[in-house]
């Protein structure tokens, strides 16, 4: 966080994954995902915004055949916890039928995204579906969803950095770190 002047870092209490030990994580994962994959095609399924770092540096780890795609979608608001309601903001380009499909996530809380996003690609018959999650906050989950590639187990905490957000704010820092309440009780 040292190398982090400017203000923003001030709003957060701790680091709680350096860039370091990211980028390390992400490289692991590409290699499993290379090897679940070899001879085969897979289209991995971005969940925008937060996924953007983490999918760019995973998709450069996977190093095979791959495509990619995104989906937009909203559960949260300016909020920092779900509102149970989820809504598809942009829906993928190509059609997923008899393709391996990833999808690729930045955080898996309570998962009700993620279990809506899985019932919902099922229904377009793919080969498979799979997820991969940056972090895992299983302490927060509502909704049991099977993520088969998962970099961190997250605490209970509101965190961000490297993608994920708080109102817009804190998704260019390279490392992850717990917001400040007062960061999040501010207006």
């Amino acid at each position: 966080m040292e190398t982090w002047k400017s203000g923003i870092t001030e709003d957060l209490e701790r680091v709680l994954f350096s860039e370091q030990e990211i980028q390390s994580k992400v490289e692991e994962l590409g290699a499993e995902i290379r090897r679940d994959y070899d001879g085969r095609r897979v289209l991995m399924v971005g969940i925008l915004n937060g996924c953007f770092p983490f999918m760019a540096d995973l998709v450069r780890g996977v190093n095979t055949q791959l495509e990619v795609d995104f989906m937009s979608v909203s559960s949260y608001g300016g909020e920092t916890q779900s509102s149970g309601v989820v809504r598809i903001l942009k829906d993928l380009n190509e059609n997923i039928a008899g393709r391996h499909v990833l999808l690729v996530e930045d955080i898996i809380d309570t998962g009700l995204t993620a279990r809506y996003l899985l019932d919902n690609l099922q229904t377009r018959h793919p080969a498979s579906v799979e997820v991969c999650s940056l972090l895992d906050k299983r302490e927060a989950r509502t909704e049991e969803v099977p993520i088969k590639y998962v970099g961190f187990e997250c605490p209970d905490e509101f965190v961000v950095g490297y993608g994920l957000d708080y109102n817009g704010l804190y998704r260019n820092l390279p490392f992850i770190g717990i917001l400040k309440p007062e960061a999040i009780n501010r207006p």
